[in-house]
């Protein structure tokens, strides 16, 4: 067991799940399930939102201090951010789009009472000025004890750009930032090493409460996903690498395909890197550039990861029987693009920006435990598309910068 890797220890933990839950179904034990099995899975649950806020907050401002180059790379770094910044505002609508369409046709579940015992009432949406003011906390604790995502990723913002303009004399504050950093790195990688443990006893407890019918739902959910992932790649890539840079979507996504499979199997951006760099150089992408927005890319550009929390609230809210209001769509989309920012070097990232999106529209997290079973499954999708629209950038702002000089 030791020497098996973490995502085969969630599937396995997941099978093991759902048969221990048929069981409990078929025997009508599903009150052992509730009592001595989602016990364990509600710690797990607790000990994700534990670490939500000190994630956000350090993993920003470091994240922020580590840009002291941007400077030197200038326009182009303009460019860039500009492009993963739109196409993220993009990837965050698709997936509202096609996730509350399957909400409409009533292919997500209500199982409000059935997952803890959380009860939220939705507020009027007061406006976007309303909206704009709340983002900005007078009290920084409050932030932080309320779990007020926006207002934490203000915060950090703020520290990490005060840090920076302090210069040495910010010196101190910028090696303590990197230093609990550190250590909320190895603490996040001890909590996520717990998701197995997590999984299988929420799954369990929600196929012997459910029946085999959720496993249908988690199937339907998966499914709203990648036509996400793939309408996004089909439409905002291919139309960017043919506008811009003049190469027809066939050859962009042949010319992609090694970065994409490699990306498929290994869910990691950083892993990619190398064959990323070799497909985008191959397409034309300057080397230079390429090697400056890929690295760049596999930090905060996390479209995939975008449209996963988009898909993944609009499925928890109807499981919790809400529907989502237009100020809350809002939220979602302003959480997902700072949180892509903020979190995406994190081991575990789409688990914990799930979380804060949760938050965020004031969705119960317990009802995590629905979708953390699958997220593996949810996480292979959304890397391929992360690691896309990196080669995409390169290849777009490379075009740019020929077309300027």
């Amino acid at each position: 067991m030791k020497k098996m890797s973490l995502p085969k220890k969630i599937f396995l933990s997941l099978l093991l799940g759902v048969a221990v839950g048929l069981v409990c179904a078929v025997t009508d034990n599903a009150a052992f399930a509730a009592s001595y099995l989602k016990p364990f899975g509600d710690i797990f649950v607790n000990l994700l939102k534990f670490i939500v806020v000190p994630v956000v907050l350090f993993s920003m401002i470091d994240g922020i201090l580590s840009m002291d180059n941007m400077k030197k790379v200038g326009k182009v770094g303009w460019k860039t951010l500009v492009y993963f910044t739109g196409t993220t505002i993009v990837a965050c609508a698709v997936g509202l789009l096609i996730s509350n369409l399957f909400y409409t046709l009533g292919l997500f579940p209500d199982l409000s009472g059935e997952v803890g015992n959380a009860t939220y009432v939705p507020s009027e949406f007061q406006g976007f000025m309303a909206t704009l003011v709340g983002i900005f906390p007078s009290n920084m604790w409050q932030a932080f004890t309320e779990a007020n995502m926006l207002q934490v990723i203000v915060i950090a913002l703020f520290f990490g750009g005060a840090i920076m303009a302090a210069g040495e004399k910010g010196r101190l504050c910028r090696d303590i930032a990197a230093s609990f950093y550190a250590v909320i790195e190895r603490l996040m990688a001890f909590i996520i090493g717990l998701a197995p443990i997590g999984v299988f006893t929420y799954m369990a407890w929600v196929v012997a409460t459910q029946g085999a019918a959720i496993l249908g739902h988690l199937a339907l959910v998966l499914l709203c996903a990648y036509i996400s992932y793939l309408i996004h790649a089909l439409i905002v890539y291919s139309f960017s690498a043919k506008v811009f840079c003049g190469i027809r979507p066939t050859a962009f996504f042949k010319g992609t395909a090694a970065a994409i499979i490699f990306a498929f199997t290994s869910a990691s951006s950083a892993a990619t890197l190398p064959v990323s760099k070799r497909c985008a150089d191959e397409l034309g992408a300057d080397s230079d550039i390429s090697a400056f927005v890929l690295p760049l890319g596999s930090t905060i550009h996390m479209d995939g990861t975008a449209i996963y929390q988009c898909v993944a609230t609009v499925f928890l809210a109807s499981c919790a029987g809400m529907q989502l209001t237009i100020g809350q769509m809002l939220l979602v989309v302003a959480t997902a693009t700072l949180a892509s920012i903020g979190t995406a070097g994190v081991s575990g990232a789409g688990m914990i920006m799930l979380a804060m999106t949760l938050e965020a529209v004031g969705i119960p997290v317990s009802y995590i435990g629905l979708i953390v079973a699958v997220d593996r499954l949810f996480d292979m999708g959304r890397t391929c598309l992360n690691v896309t629209g990196d080669i995409a950038g390169a290849l777009c702002v490379s075009t740019w910068e020929r077309r300027k000089g």
